[in-house]
């Protein structure tokens, strides 16, 4: 809870520093004790900012003599135009004209909120590097004022605040007791926060360094230099969410940064995207991300890594949203989902981006059938080795794939590499080994070739033909029905220019039949993942 003799206090000590007629009319104000800011603008009327509501103070225009006089009451002003009050935590800014006069100010409430860190109290005990982000105003110094507090005194552990504007732990040679047994580093000069931070690990051996308000490269590679030590990060930065900072060419290195890749033929069309794609370029320096949106509430993002790869690929991202409710417990829910709408989705193991019924079958017998070796070894000429794969586990039928011809037992191949005559398919049907040629190179094909070989080895296995589709017993099931119409259209968004399409999760006997589905409408298909999750990616020939 806030500590309100003392914030009232302090709150009386801003106002010694500001004109009499101001002071008297904040005085006056019932709601004195939330007032966020007033602002003193040369030729303009005071006003005073509150959440929701602005007040104006006076009916006069605030005179160079008003800015004179707080001036110099409130002592030294910094390179970065501000300035304190000693043994508070409020906040005066000023505003300079291009001849370097003094014409308006910002005064800022500063408060000591214990208890404004609770949303994320089981964060910071896990010892992972933590950023919060947020508008201006929204309450990230205070939360990181409260952040430090707690490491210090609860978890007992060696903290240095390396305090640029003298605004995390007040103004003077004497920190606020706010920070708890916390040490404080001032900084010169808001440019050199970079070499302090560095100074603070190598001169004062800390366990946690907290930092407000990163905003520059060198801060950012200062960040990272200190994490890759094993020490402890809890900063700041502006900006709303995640996803600004992730586009944000001073911060993105915060969160792994992001670079232009170009793919492969092959690995583009396995992933169905373009071929000029933005990966993540390194693991980000903060493990975690807290999206500040109000007093109470907040959004987490707890691996950052995989949410950036996630955000990156085109897939929806799901932060933990965290509400203190009016009787002060702590509310978490997944509800928010945020999708990136500027990249095209690539496939994922862990995506299933259907949204129809993912309802599971019942194993049939063919499903839990053991597997049974096939005692050849097969070279492949021109046909798919992953298709192969997915054909044999499918089939519970597996093979030896083999890398010599020599030592090969069949050579597999397509027409199409037939017709053309290779000297490898001459010199197999010379020395005597089988040539066994797929009219195409689908699952289909290499299912009816593996069914060949099994009768050839005496091993009963009757692989599901095209005729079974209409059969009465495959369709009696209206659950079969919506698989069979799932993969028809996903057919048709990649024939309509989708690159492809993931399948929602079925069983090997219902993946079997969506095979020959897609292999009739000339298009692709592969089987992804592990079982129970396994399902069929669905492109372009």
């Amino acid at each position: 809870m806030e500590n309100s003799d003392q914030n009232l206090n302090e709150l009386n000590r801003l106002l010694q520093v500001l004109p009499d007629h101001i002071t008297a009319k904040i005085n006056s104000l019932t709601n004195k004790s939330s007032l966020l800011e007033v602002i003193l603008d040369l030729g303009r009327l005071p006003e005073a900012r509150f959440t929701g509501e602005n007040i104006t103070l006076n009916q006069e225009p605030i005179t160079s003599d008003d800015l004179d006089n707080l001036v110099q009451k409130i002592g030294f002003i910094g390179e970065d135009n501000r300035a304190g009050i000693e043994g508070t935590l409020h906040r005066v800014s000023v505003i300079r004209s291009r001849r370097g006069h003094i014409v308006g100010a910002t005064c800022r409430v500063g408060r000591a909120i214990n208890g404004s860190a609770m949303t994320i109290e089981d964060l910071i005990q896990t010892g992972q590097n933590i950023l919060l982000l947020g508008r201006p105003g929204v309450g990230k110094t205070t939360m990181l004022r409260e952040t430090a507090r707690m490491i210090s005194d609860d978890l007992s552990k060696r903290v240095v605040i390396v305090d640029t504007s003298n605004e995390i732990a007040g103004d003077g040679d004497v920190p606020h007791p706010a920070i708890g047994s916390s040490r404080r580093m001032q900084v010169a000069s808001p440019k050199h926060q970079h070499a302090v931070m560095i100074e603070a690990v190598e001169n004062h051996m800390p366990e946690v360094i907290i930092i407000d308000e990163m905003s520059t490269t060198e801060e950012s590679d200062a960040a990272r230099t200190i994490a890759e030590r094993g020490v402890q990060l809890v900063a700041t930065a502006h900006g709303n969410t995640l996803e600004n900072l992730i586009f944000n060419p001073t911060l993105s290195d915060l969160v792994g940064g992001i670079q232009s890749v170009t793919l492969g033929d092959q690995e583009a069309k396995f992933r169905g995207t373009q071929k000029t794609i933005q990966e993540r370029k390194s693991w980000p320096t903060f493990d975690i991300v807290v999206e500040i949106k109000s007093w109470n509430e907040i959004d987490v993002h707890d691996n950052v890594a995989e949410v950036v790869d996630q955000w990156l690929r085109g897939y929806a991202i799901y932060p933990e949203s965290r509400v203190t409710d009016e009787n002060g417990e702590l509310v978490k829910s997944k509800d928010t989902v945020r999708q990136n709408q500027q990249q095209n989705g690539s496939w994922d193991m862990q995506a299933t981006k259907r949204t129809s019924s993912t309802a599971q079958i019942a194993p049939n017998k063919s499903s839990l059938a053991p597997v049974r070796k096939l005692d050849y070894k097969v070279f492949l000429f021109g046909v798919s080795k992953d298709k192969i794969l997915a054909a044999q586990e499918e089939s519970n039928l597996t093979l030896t794939l083999s890398n010599e011809l020599r030592n090969s037992d069949i050579v597999l191949t397509t027409k199409t590499h037939y017709r053309r005559g290779s000297n490898l398919v001459k010199s197999a049907e010379s020395t005597g080994t089988p040539v066994y040629v797929l009219r195409k190179n689908t699952f289909h094909h290499i299912l009816d070739f593996l069914s060949t070989l099994a009768k050839e080895q005496g091993i009963d296995f009757n692989p599901i033909q095209r005729s079974q589709l209409s059969s009465p017993d495959t369709n009696s099931s209206d659950i079969l029905q919506e698989a069979l119409k799932e993969a028809e259209d996903a057919a048709n968004e990649v024939l309509s220019g989708t690159f492809s399409v993931l399948l929602n999760p079925q069983r090997s006997y219902v993946r079997r039949l969506q095979h020959i589905q897609i292999d009739r409408m000339n298009l692709s298909s592969i089987s992804k993942g592990k079982d129970p999750n396994r399902a069929l990616l669905v492109y372009r020939t």
